[in-house]
């Protein structure tokens, strides 16, 4: 295998090990409401928030404590990527159902 090959391999190989460092959390919105209500997450550290939909509607991810926004379709799963963050309560929300979707990370 020639150098540039190696290396390329090499690179590759880096970034999938730095993406399976990331801890992963799950957060599920269910009858308009986050479940659970409070997630404690490790402060100082990037981590992966997977959001699922259980709902028929829209609903909107959203933080404006630490900067995110992202809609989530009707039954469908995204991906939010968080951090690192200080220790603290964090609020997030569901933008479409303020009155029930609410939610805060709660940062250890």
């Amino acid at each position: 295998m020639n150098r540039l090959a190696l290396a390329s391999v090499l690179l590759l190989w880096s970034f999938a090990a730095r993406a399976t460092d990331v801890p992963e959390f799950h957060l599920a919105i269910q009858d308009h409401a986050y479940q659970p209500a409070e997630l404690k997450v490790p402060a100082g550290t990037k981590v992966k928030l997977v959001i699922e939909n259980r709902d028929a509607s829209p609903e909107e991810f959203e933080s404006t404590e630490f900067n995110r926004e992202k809609i989530v379709l009707p039954n469908s799963t995204i991906t939010v990527y968080v951090g690192p963050l200080k220790p603290g309560s964090y609020r997030f929300f569901g933008d479409f159902h303020q009155d029930t979707a609410q939610g805060r990370l709660i940062v250890e």
